[in-house]
């Protein structure tokens, strides 16, 4: 039987983070014991499938991410380390142990070789895993990492942190270029619009503040929604965004 929607995945402890495929049906989770899994999804009735599991974290896993061209999987967790896995086997193909000196808290994909990931601490990195290192690392937010975003040519990366402030890095150049005004508590998620010309952040106020592309330093306008706060944002047009928020209501 054919569904609107793929049934419910649940799992035995909370889901941290969830990532989608960028071309098939898959949807990645890491959770709060540091596990993380797989799932292919469909919307005929039975046919989600755990398709494997890690169980390679210590601590609780913060953030998972698929690389650009889908065969490989980028999870993070508070245990300091990242794991960089296949998503046909779940096979552990590399590690970066202690990674930061903080507990990470968020990781994007940038290109195909190139990965950046944020602390706990205001940390930033940018890693190359061609050298297996890092290339850029700055600590210019005092407050955690909460997300991070990239504009289309991989060039300047964007920042979202718990101080209130955005940070804009340029990949290319390996630097930082300027700090945002801070806003009303936390920035909580970052997500580009209007084909990259506007940037939307949300805050633990229940605010998105909008920014020029080429105006970071204060916020352009601001929508306070009736929301106690914006935890995530997902882009589904141009012009809409999709807010998760504490008290479970996903608004547009």
């Amino acid at each position: 039987r054919l569904r609107d929607t793929p049934e419910d995945i649940c799992f035995e402890a909370t889901a941290n983070a969830i990532a989608l495929h960028p071309a098939r049906p898959l949807l990645a989770a890491g959770d709060v014991d540091g596990d993380v899994y797989l799932y292919s999804y469909s919307c005929t009735q039975g046919e989600n499938r755990q398709l494997w599991s890690s169980g390679h974290h210590l601590k609780s896993c913060r953030d998972v991410a698929f690389s650009q061209d889908g065969q490989k999987l980028l999870t993070v967790s508070k245990d300091k380390s990242i794991h960089v896995l296949t998503v046909e086997e779940g096979r552990l193909e590399t590690r970066f142990p202690k990674a930061h000196g903080s507990a990470l808290n968020c990781v994007l994909p940038i290109d195909t070789h190139l990965f950046a990931t944020g602390d706990d601490d205001g940390g930033l990195k940018v890693w190359d895993l061609r050298k297996g290192d890092a290339v850029l690392e700055a600590r210019q937010q005092e407050e955690y990492i909460s997300a991070m975003a990239v504009d289309g040519n991989g060039k300047i990366l964007l920042t979202a942190s718990g101080d209130g402030t955005l940070g804009v890095f340029n990949v290319k150049r390996r630097r930082f270029d300027l700090l945002s005004e801070p806003q009303n508590g936390d920035l909580t998620s970052v997500v580009l619009l209007k084909r990259g010309k506007k940037v939307a952040c949300g805050s633990s106020e229940g605010t998105i503040y909008l920014f020029n592309w080429d105006g970071f330093g204060a916020a352009s306008d601001r929508f306070a929604l009736r929301a106690e706060s914006v935890d995530c944002m997902v882009p589904i047009t141009d012009s809409i965004v999709c807010v998760g928020s504490l008290d479970g209501v996903i608004r547009s």
